[in-house]
């Protein structure tokens, strides 16, 4: 089944060919509405107040969202039309929702029905403004190396980061949640923070001059740089080696072991905002994300199956 999943993923990633990849230049990817009939429109940003679902998603997940809205809808015709935004979890939470935001030039809903992070804290400071109750966590993620095709460095662990004769690209510690939680911690576990980043706190900059380089948005800086020869090695989530594979980018990865990789503390919570327009269309999609189905749709991709007592919903802890 799995299998079966990853090799349609794939498939329909070159099949959409040169379209998406204008798609994903325009930035419009990261704002999507689906139609039930199969339509896929990009950057309608007005349909966040008029969609029969809307959801607010941490942007790593993005290329799960067709495969998983498709077979949502599919199940569920009825909720006709659901908008989903992609992008870093805090920029939703602190420009969208507690505040008025605009993405080209556009207001935004401030009352998605779901919003969902990689950092609890973020639906803890919901429930503070009494806009969240309840949540769940859905999925898992893991940390991973990337590397150019054939790992011509011959890395085989996040212990390398440590070597001299490497030259890196990590997510920046200032807006990116995999670098800032997870991939500073490994680092800092491991004994080598300091001399991985030189303990600076910067964004789109050497953070150990011709060294190691932070991004300013490393899910799509990394690739670049490892296939422009810039960099050797980059810290990413696993999900994102396998999607860049996909799409034929020339990289490999090299896998962080379970005791270092963080996949048990990367935890993908979501929950239902007290003012959704959509309450009972969030539920049946909550519903939706507790199945086989939409378990072994993330799986496909990379990503680590939730737990049943996971995918129970839980009052959101005191902040």
């Amino acid at each position: 089944m799995i299998n079966r999943l990853l090799t349609t993923a794939i498939a329909a990633i070159f099949l959409t060919g040169a379209a998406f990849a204008q798609e994903e230049e325009s930035g419009d990817k990261d704002y999507r509405t689906f139609s039930a009939g199969g339509e896929v429109e990009y950057g309608a940003i007005e349909d966040s107040y008029t969609a029969d679902l809307v959801m607010y998603l941490a942007g790593n997940q993005f290329m799960v969202m067709e495969d998983l809205i498709k077979d949502f809808q599919s199940k569920n015709p009825e909720i006709a039309k659901v908008y989903v935004e992609t992008i870093p979890p805090g920029q939703i939470l602190n420009q969208q929702i507690l505040k008025q935001g605009q993405i080209q030039g556009k207001d935004t809903a401030q009352n998605p029905d779901l919003y969902a992070s990689v950092n609890l804290g973020h639906l803890k400071k919901l429930k503070a403004a009494d806009l969240m109750d309840a949540y769940m966590v859905y999925t898992h993620n893991r940390l991973s190396l990337m590397v150019a095709e054939g790992n011509p460095k011959d890395i085989k662990g996040a212990e390398d980061l440590a070597r001299d004769d490497l030259v890196q690209s990590h997510p920046n510690p200032q807006t990116e949640g995999i670098f800032r939680f997870y991939g500073s911690q490994m680092l800092k576990d491991m004994g080598i923070h300091e001399k991985v980043t030189g303990n600076a706190d910067c964004k789109g900059c050497w953070a150990v001059e011709g060294k190691t380089w932070f991004t300013e948005r490393h899910h799509r800086e990394t690739p670049d740089r490892i296939e422009a020869g810039e960099a050797d090695v980059g810290i990413v989530w696993e999900t994102e080696v396998r999607y860049a594979k996909a799409e034929g980018r020339k990289i490999d990865g090299v896998e962080i072991p379970a005791s270092q990789n963080q996949q048990d503390k990367v935890a993908y919570a979501i929950g239902t905002l007290t003012n959704a327009r959509n309450p009972d269309n969030a539920e049946t999609f909550l519903d939706y994300l507790r199945s086989d189905e939409a378990q072994a749709i993330y799986e496909s991709y990379g990503f680590v199956r939730a737990s049943k007592d996971e995918l129970a919903s839980k009052p959101i802890p005191a902040g």
